[in-house]
This record gives structure tokens, C-alpha cells and sequence, in this order.
């Protein structure tokens, strides 16, 4: 049965007070360290990214059923150790997969018809029509590489454009009406676009290489609003450099944690610092402060799906008991 939760984030009024009228007990706590942390309290705990939950914390919350993070990655999770302890996982993806697939399209029409730069220009009093002729989206092959919630979302709202969209995915049948599944050599021959949507993992760190890239067929417009650890960053400038990737559209950073919060004053003599200036000064490059997911409506379904989870997680935990004290009164008689 799940009694007491811990809540790390702010911004979690709803959720708390939707779980104290479930009859929960909430306890907030926004800026100690877990060392000050009576983790040994509480069944459940909800996050986002304030704080890293590793096998130490974890044994620490010897009474821990769940984790809840507000959101759709759980790299911030030692996920194999809590599942060695039995500890449930709950994240959100299903909430903000609609927010980011729109942002994801707005960024690229942006890229293909040059409409940032060209509002920066004509702000500067220039007028250049024929520079900033742009590329329809119709027609063009669209290839998705991480077929889950947001993938579908995305190829779901790109259905409209009249394209061909294509999904890669490490499993298996999970195209459907609106993408064709196909292997990695398919997308690298036939795509236009590639929009990554996968999550972060040992595998997925670095994918997006300069070997990577070499193996398209043909330049292509590339988006990013999965993680930015996914793309080595130096070999996307490379690649914009030499005009392998016709523009790129980041709403995250392979070090967005290093700069995030102290971004415009980071030491521009570090190697890391000078790739993401190459960014900012590129008329190829469009980048969001990792805000695909940040829509006021997900924050709200997101919230309703990490409530409804914890109570159904509750339920079965019940039912279980339940059924187990049943098993013990027939045995003894």
C-alpha cells in the first residue's frame, strides 16, 4: 500500500492536491540534498530532473514502491537497480508526445522556408526574397527514427503534408497507417528529414555521428527534440559545414546540462563552448531552450497521468495484499 510521497520538483500543486483527496500524504521537499533526506519514509516519490536517483538512493528508501518522473525519459533513474528491487517506474510520455510533435513541425517549416532568419533580415531593414527561398515539405520523405508516442504523434500530424513518412525502431510492428516501417539503410536512402525520437541509452549516446550522417544518400533537414547526449555535436557542425545536413533544428543540447543555467556566459576558450557558438551564429541552425514538451496543455495531461498511474499502481498494490492475506488465512486453516 502506498501511504507517503515525497514530491522533489515544484510546480506540483495539482498533483498534490489531487493525491491528498485519494486519501496519499504529500511531503514537499525542494532543495535539500538526499543526504538530509529521510528517504526510509516514503512509498513513492515524484521528480523531474532536480535530483539523480542511483542505486545509493535507492537503498536508502528501503520502503520505495515507486518513482515517479514528470516527463517521458527516465535517464535520470537507475532503472536496472530498481527493478532489481522491484520498484515501479512511472513516467509521462503519453502526455507531452502531441506538444512536442508540434513543435517539432513548426521548427522544420521554420528551417525550410527560412522564416527566422528572414524576420531577423527585414528587422535589419533587408529585403532578400531570393535568398530566403524556401523548400515545400510536400513530397519530401519524412524518416522517423524512434517509433513510440511522439513518433506517432508526429507522423499522425505530418499525414497532412502529403509525404512519404518512414520509422525506424528497435522493435518490431510498430508502423502503422501514417508510417511505413522500414530498416536504417531505407531511411538512409531515401530521406529528406530525419526527426530523432528516441531515448537516451548507452545505445542511443553519440548515434547521431559523423559516420552516421555519411551514410545518407542525400542532404537533409535534421530534428532534435529527443536528448541532446543522442548527437555529437562537432560532427553535426562539420556536417552543416559541408552541407550534409541542409539545417538542423535542436530543442536540446549534447551539454545543455553544463550551460543550462549559465549559458551565455560559459568560457568561450572551452572546445565545448566553441561548437555551441557555431550553433548560435548559424543561419542553418534554430534552437529552443528544450521546450518541445513545455506547452501549459502537457503540463496538465502530464500531471493527470502521473496521477491516475500512482493510483492505479495503489489499486493493484491493494488487490495484491488482499489476495496474499487470503493465500495466508487458507493455509492456516
Amino acid at each position: 500500500m502506498i501511504k507517503r510521497i515525497l514530491i522533489l520538483e515544484k510546480n506540483c500543486s495539482f498533483i498534490i492536491q489531487k493525491l491528498k483527496k485519494k486519501g496519499f500524504i504529500c511531503d514537499e521537499n525542494y532543495y535539500d540534498s538526499t543526504d538530509k533526506i529521510n528517504l526510509s519514509l516514503y512509498d513513492g516519490i515524484i521528480l523531474r530532473s532536480r535530483l539523480k536517483i542511483d542505486n545509493e538512493f535507492i537503498k536508502k528508501a528501503i520502503n520505495l514502491k515507486f518513482i515517479a518522473r514528470i516527463g517521458s525519459g527516465i535517464e535520470n533513474i537507475d532503472k536496472y537497480y530498481a527493478f532489481k528491487r522491484g520498484i515501479t517506474l512511472i513516467s509521462s510520455p503519453e502526455g507531452n508526445k502531441d506538444s512536442v510533435a508540434e513543435h517539432a513541425i513548426g521548427m522544420l517549416l521554420c528551417a525550410m522556408n527560412h522564416i527566422i532568419v528572414s524576420n531577423q533580415q527585414i528587422k535589419k531593414g533587408i529585403w532578400n526574397r531570393e535568398n530566403n527561398r524556401g523548400m515545400e515539405i510536400m513530397k519530401k520523405t519524412i524518416g522517423i527514427i524512434g517509433y513510440g508516442n511522439t513518433g506517432k504523434s508526429l507522423a499522425k500530424k505530418l499525414s497532412g503534408f502529403d509525404t512519404s513518412i518512414l520509422c525506424y525502431d528497435t522493435l518490431p510492428n510498430v508502423g502503422d497507417i501514417y508510417a511505413n516501417q522500414v530498416d536504417m539503410s531505407t531511411i538512409f536512402q531515401k530521406s529528406d528529414v530525419i526527426s530523432l525520437h528516441v531515448p537516451y541509452t548507452k545505445k542511443t549516446k553519440g548515434m547521431i555521428n559523423y559516420n552516421f550522417i555519411q551514410k545518407f544518400y542525400k542532404p537533409f533537414y535534421f530534428i532534435n527534440t529527443s536528448r541532446g547526449e543522442c548527437v555529437i555535436t562537432n560532427h553535426l557542425v562539420k556536417a552543416l559545414k559541408n552541407g550534409k545536413i541542409y539545417a538542423a533544428c535542436l530543442d536540446v543540447l549534447e551539454y545543455e546540462n553544463l550551460l543550462y543555467e549559465n549559458i551565455f556566459h560559459y568560457n568561450q576558450n572551452n572546445k565545448q563552448s566553441k561548437t555551441f557558438f557555431d550553433l548560435i551564429y548559424s543561419e542553418k541552425v534554430i534552437l529552443t531552450p528544450h521546450i518541445a514538451g513545455w506547452t501549459k496543455e502537457s503540463k496538465s495531461k502530464m500531471d493527470e497521468i502521473i496521477i491516475e498511474k500512482i493510483i492505479l499502481l495503489n489499486q493493484q498494490l491493494n488487490s495484491k495484499k488482499i489476495m496474499q492475506n487470503l493465500n495466508d488465512s487458507d493455509s492456516d486453516n
